[in-house]
């Protein structure tokens, strides 16, 4: 089976193994890697709160709720795209827009009154509609398809044990870093639209809010119709782990999961008095490397940006989006051992590695100059109630297409449709 595939949940796996055993008797939790993660994390967050302060610390144990979350509801955006774009899926879509319509419920009220902890001050997360984004988002869908994961599949992937998608997270730094350098072309050179907020009406947030469950209610509504129009595989039911023990070793519906991203990304907004992202850490990674071998970053014109440079100052263990990604990676990695599937998977063959990389570049590259990733524009963008959000959606699935017809030069294959219609 190849990693650049979406894994089946370990309850998934140990039932093909042998439909007879009971999920509950194989594969224990894995105490020792458990264990590790556990004071991994709990050491990380101390040097976090001791070098950079209380809030980095929350936000970096906001990651690790988020890298658990992300494990046990197997939450794909890379793959409820493939399914809709290849056999009219659209299970993981309405799990997408359940996701989105809370998290709008959660942030109408948080953006409208100023609500936030201690000294955030909670802002949108909008920005301006040019060739940027629609580029970039395009990109990115390619990418996606083409390295197997999105930004945050790559980083539980990675903390689950899935070796392999480092070399995905290594096209990610580079093209993460490579599109920060080349931002300003992007933004200033070419024409754009200032950002557009729907709530910038008379009706306010509340307008916002009602508008914005009209366009998911429609989404919902499309899946269906799309659904019967073709015919598509239906929507397994894996064997899960019973009784409270489901907590830690099972795993859990879409809908959970749905639910539980929407809570976090809302606090993640209460603490940081931003929205939820993760593409922002790799360029900063990335340009930190540079640093290193004795390149001058800091002239950048993206990283001279004052709010930008601040950032870089910062460091990797004070950025917000830093910082949750580590956390993310530490999660995942508990909740993988907890449920006994904790895995190193060390061989790739050289089509699939090339793939992975390539598609790490274009989706690092396209989330810079499109403003963020799933998460930040995406997630991030439509319960911000931005526009912005929305068109990088859209553009995201047009790239699946073309994603999805170059798979097969790198080895992986896309979903087929069956005669069962769900």
């Amino acid at each position: 089976m190849s990693i650049l595939q979406r894994s089946p949940h370990p309850t998934q796996r140990r039932a093909d193994a042998s439909a007879s055993v009971p999920a509950e008797q194989s594969a224990p939790p894995q105490a020792g890697i458990v264990i590790a993660g556990v004071l991994g994390a709990a050491a990380l967050g101390a040097v976090i709160h001791q070098r950079s302060g209380q809030t980095p610390a929350i936000l970096f144990a906001i990651g690790v709720a988020l890298g658990f979350v992300l494990f046990h509801s197997r939450f794909g955006f890379t793959s409820a795209w493939r399914q809709l774009v290849a056999v009219r899926q659209g299970h993981a879509l309405r799990a997408h827009m359940l996701m989105l319509a809370v998290a709008c419920t959660l942030f109408a009220p948080i953006l409208a009154n100023g609500l936030a902890f201690g000294d955030a001050v909670p802002a949108p997360t909008l920005a301006p509609i040019g060739f940027g984004l629609f580029v970039g988002s395009f990109l990115f869908g390619v990418g996606m398809q083409l390295g197997g994961s999105c930004a945050s599949g790559t980083l539980f992937a990675i903390g689950s044990g899935q070796s392999a998608i480092l070399i995905t997270l290594a096209g990610f730094i580079v093209g993460s870093t490579v599109g920060a350098y080349h931002f300003p072309w992007w933004t200033n050179d070419l024409p754009a639209h200032a950002p557009v907020s729907l709530a910038d009406t008379p009706a306010g947030y509340l307008g916002a809010w009602a508008i914005s469950l009209a366009v998911m209610g429609a989404v919902v509504a499309a899946t269906y119709l799309i659904a019967r129009r073709g015919s598509v595989p239906p929507v397994e039911s894996a064997p899960v782990v019973r009784g409270a023990a489901r907590v830690v070793r099972g795993s859990w519906p879409l809908w959970v999961g749905a639910l539980l991203l929407a809570g976090l990304n809302a606090l993640t907004l209460l603490v940081s008095g931003g929205a939820w992202g993760v593409t922002f850490a790799f360029s900063l990674w990335g340009s930190k490397l540079l640093d290193l071998v004795g390149v001058d970053v800091t002239s950048w014109t993206f990283w001279s940006d004052p709010a930008n440079a601040a950032k870089y100052n910062a460091g990797v263990l004070a950025e917000k989006t830093s910082v949750m990604d580590l956390g993310i990676i530490l999660g995942a990695l508990i909740a993988s051992a907890a449920a006994g599937s904790w895995i190193a998977h060390r061989k790739i063959p050289g089509r699939l590695a090339l793939g992975a990389a390539i598609g790490g570049i274009l989706m690092g590259y396209g989330a810079r100059i499109a403003f963020g990733c799933n998460i930040g524009a995406y997630f991030g963008g439509i319960a911000s109630f931005s526009l912005h959000g929305w068109l990088w959606g859209v553009m995201a699935i047009v790239g699946t297409f073309a994603g999805l017809a170059l798979r097969p030069a790198f080895g992986l294959t896309n979903p087929r449709p069956t005669d069962s219609v769900c």
